[in-house]
């Protein structure tokens, strides 16, 4: 519904009020808030199924893999600082592991 079909509404809502008088009041003001409140829905219906592409929300998978690179490169420093090589090796599978069980997670 557009504005001004909203507008036609509403004036349609005045008009009858005018024609019916007080009796009817709570009725009509009852049904336009019902035909308001209903477009609001639709607008914040098709607000929130665009979100995620506004906000640019990637997948779960392009999500974990921020992550995993986020983390490391701290857990890289104490990988290697602690375990030397070795270390930085186990620390980079883990890495990896982790991306390649969601990327398969993702795939079934």
């Amino acid at each position: 519904m557009t504005t001004h079909e909203l507008r036609a509404e509403l004036d349609a809502a005045l008009q009858t009020r005018k024609e019916l008088g007080k009796e009817y009041e709570a009725e009509i003001i009852d049904s336009f808030l019902t035909k308001l409140d209903h477009q609001l829905d639709v607008k914040l219906d098709a607000r929130l199924a665009e979100e995620p592409r506004r906000r640019g929300g990637g997948s779960p998978q392009q999500k974990l893999q921020g992550l995993s690179l986020m983390m490391a490169i701290p857990l890289s420093g104490i990988a290697g600082g602690t375990g030397g090589i070795t270390g930085l090796i186990v620390c980079w599978a883990g890495i990896v592991g982790v991306n390649l069980a969601g990327a398969l997670a993702n795939k079934r």
